[in-house]
């Protein structure tokens, strides 16, 4: 057959082979979901977030184009036909369409990509009543009296229980729906009415009465177990501390007592802590734990698996395994798929930080024997679902994006094609891990700041700070513009002296010296991609004013392309003036006033007798107030939008600081203050 006869019968054979093309692309995109949906908290594998955001836009789009083809096709039917042929259609219209709706459910491990496919929880609602008429519909259209008619509604039943477990999950996650489930019932308070009725009655009958204070109950402390582990901790804070991603306040009580028993805790076990608490918040907003972990969800999931091994069992018994044609073949490959897919799915349920909090508080032998048995797995396995932070932290220098030295594959084709601008910065982006070393020190540097958090008005000033605080404790006003100015430009100015110092001094092994550069690193990502996260300025504008100066520069002293150099280059150029001086404010770079801070913190050594060490310990005191200041000033919502993105060391930061109290966001302590009425 020549190419034409080929071309031409391609339409004719895509129109036989198309439907169960989809479905079993449907299949493969749920197998891919379960796998890789729980990931996404705990990689910031750009590959990988990519992967899951392509499966998941495409594996709803391609259910519902079969589903439209399967209905479609429904018009086609003979009732004259064989009944081999009946059977036939039967596998191919009644069976599978149950199945699509399942796949319309989505796997446990992912509802929403994004917390915006929360909102749209009611546009899924109608889609689950659109989706479930479809398939009944199939269903209606294909029923002929054929025993295997009756394998359609056990997977009915499974295809409604998994959609309605997908949208109310959306539902709950929801900005407006999650923050109902917070706000605690109304209270009225002391009565009022009754009160002043007893108050009056007691004047009237001439006795002498006064309005006293008394305590009536004060702030508890936190008693727990000094063994208990990090999840369950974990899981007792997230509970309290949930409320904060709703922009909520603590009552005073929690607040007090998560400081005390914080201000106790080793440094590794506070993280950890925070750890689970993120982890137990990702799972309620992406993923179906807010109904798979409940009385119901369990119930759920036994009748969901129990449809589909009981029309599995019917099916085999109903047809010749040995000689199947191709539908009976799909079909019981969708059978297997979807069994595996349940096994897979109560594994992840029974081996997850739900469940294993839920048997820490049994104390029964056999249960502390499962529970045991299931820790031994997850260290054995190295579970990746039970993981909940990538523990890295992205870095992005700006001198090195400005030298434009990376080897990057095809850079003129994507130039021709304009997305060249759209990954730039993405391939200068890399991560680095967060150290124990780092978190000691930031854990340390808190836990000082957490000395001085005893009332609404002093955690308001510690969150002001940016750095100020730091400079004025050594006695180093001299550096007070370079903190005076928006916050942005303060992070470039930093940023960048920072740079030129590092390479000043990279000989010398500091380790609050490579503290300092991580942390600069960091906050200048967090500027140039996820600048929500930052308080409101023109950052994006001075950064490319900065980076246009600076690539105008080195192009000028002959193309330098390696840091070190271009950093020297960069110092050595003459500052006395100052540049708003020579440029005026037309262009917002702050190129050489970030060489200009760094020559004065060069002087420290040269005429203040500083030694390196004592340097580094500013600069990075420093910077760890300006990534406190960025933590507090973060929504709470912006801070659970990166959690499915292997989470921030930001979004740490900030709930540790929120647990040693350095928070704004608590009541006053008049909550536990009760009048008493005195009578003489």
């Amino acid at each position: 057959m020549n190419v034409r006869g080929i071309i031409q019968k391609l339409p004719q054979l895509w129109s036989v082979l198309e439907l169960p093309v989809l479905v079993m692309v449907s299949l493969f995109l749920q197998t891919a979901l379960i796998l890789l949906g729980s990931r996404r908290k705990h990689t910031r594998n750009a590959i990988i977030q990519f992967f899951v955001w392509s499966f998941y836009l495409s594996a709803d789009w391609i259910a519902t184009i079969a589903l439209g083809i399967l209905s479609k096709d429904m018009t086609t039917i003979d009732s004259s036909s064989s009944l081999k042929h009946s059977v036939s259609k039967f596998v191919v219209m009644a069976t599978w369409a149950p199945f699509l709706l399942v796949h319309l459910g989505g796997p446990d491990t992912i509802t929403a990509y994004s917390l915006e496919d929360n909102e749209l929880w009611l546009r899924h609602f109608i889609g689950l009543l659109y989706q479930c008429f479809v398939a009944g519909y199939v269903v209606y259209k294909s029923w002929n009296g054929n025993h295997l008619n009756f394998v359609t509604i056990p997977l009915i039943v499974a295809g409604m229980i998994k959609y309605v477990e997908r949208t109310w999950s959306l539902r709950s996650g929801s900005s407006q729906n999650f923050r109902e489930s917070i706000i605690p019932a109304p209270d009225p308070g002391p009565n009022y009415a009754k009160f002043m009725d007893h108050f009056s009655a007691k004047k009237a009958e001439g006795y002498r009465v006064s309005l006293g204070k008394v305590i009536k109950t004060a702030p508890a402390p936190l008693t727990r177990n000094a063994n208990a582990s990090s999840l369950s901790d974990g899981f007792y804070f997230f509970k309290i501390f949930k409320c904060l991603f709703s922009d909520l306040i603590l009552s005073f009580q929690d607040h007090k007592s998560s400081q005390d028993y914080f201000r106790r805790s080793r440094c590794e076990h506070a993280f950890q802590v925070v750890e689970v608490e993120l982890g137990l918040m990702y799972d309620v907003l992406y993923t179906k734990a807010i109904l798979t972990y409940t009385g119901l969800g369990i119930f759920f999931k036994f009748v969901s698996i129990s449809c589909t091994i009981s029309a599995f069992v019917v099916f085999c018994l109903l047809v010749d395994i040995m000689h199947m044609d191709k539908d009976q073949v799909i079909t019981f490959v969708l059978f297997i798929g979807a069994i595996l897919l349940e096994i897979y799915a109560v594994i992840v349920l029974l081996s997850s930080s739900w469940t294993m909090i839920w048997l820490s508080k049994r104390k029964n032998w056999v249960v502390n024997l499962l529970y045991k048995f299931i820790s031994g797995l997850q260290i054995l396995f190295r579970l990746s679902h039970t993981r909940s932070w990538s523990n890295q932290m992205s870095q992005f220098n700006l001198i090195n994006f400005c030298l434009n030295n990376k080897p990057i594959m095809c850079v003129k084709v994507q130039k021709c094609l304009h997305i060249y601008q759209f990954f730039e910065k993405d391939y200068y982006t890399y991560t680095d891990d967060v150290s124990q070393q780092l978190k000691t020190f930031i854990f340390g540097e808190l836990l000082k700041m957490s000395d001085n958090a005893s009332g609404i008005e002093a955690c308001k000033k510690l969150c002001a700070h940016r750095g100020d605080r730091v400079l004025n404790e050594k006695g180093r006003h001299e550096f007070d513009w370079s903190i005076e100015v928006e916050f942005d430009q303060s992070m470039l100015l930093w940023h960048i002296a920072t740079d030129l110092c590092y390479y000043s001094d990279e000989s010398v092994e500091i380790e609050s010296c490579v503290t300092s550069r991580l942390l600069s690193n960091y906050m200048m990502y967090l500027l140039v991609q996820c600048p929500f996260m930052l308080p409101n300025g023109i950052g994006q504008i001075r950064f490319d004013d900065t980076c246009a100066e600076a690539k105008e520069l080195l192009l000028e002293r002959k193309y330098i392309k390696k840091g070190m150099e271009a950093c020297k280059m960069i110092l050595d150029v003459n500052t006395e003036i100052p540049p708003s001086d020579v440029k005026g404010d037309r262009s917002k770079s702050v190129l050489f006033d970030a060489c200009r801070l760094a020559k004065s913190l060069q002087e420290l050594e040269t005429k203040k007798h500083w030694t390196k060490q004592a340097k580094w310990e500013m600069i990075s005191r420093v910077w760890l107030e300006m990534l406190c200041h960025a933590a507090s000033h973060c929504r709470g919502c912006d801070h659970a939008r990166q959690l499915s993105k292997g989470g921030e060391l930001l979004t740490h930061v900030w709930l540790l600081m929120a647990h040693l109290g350095i928070t704004e966001q608590f009541q006053i302590s008049q909550g536990h203050v009760r009048a008493k009425l005195i009578v003489e």
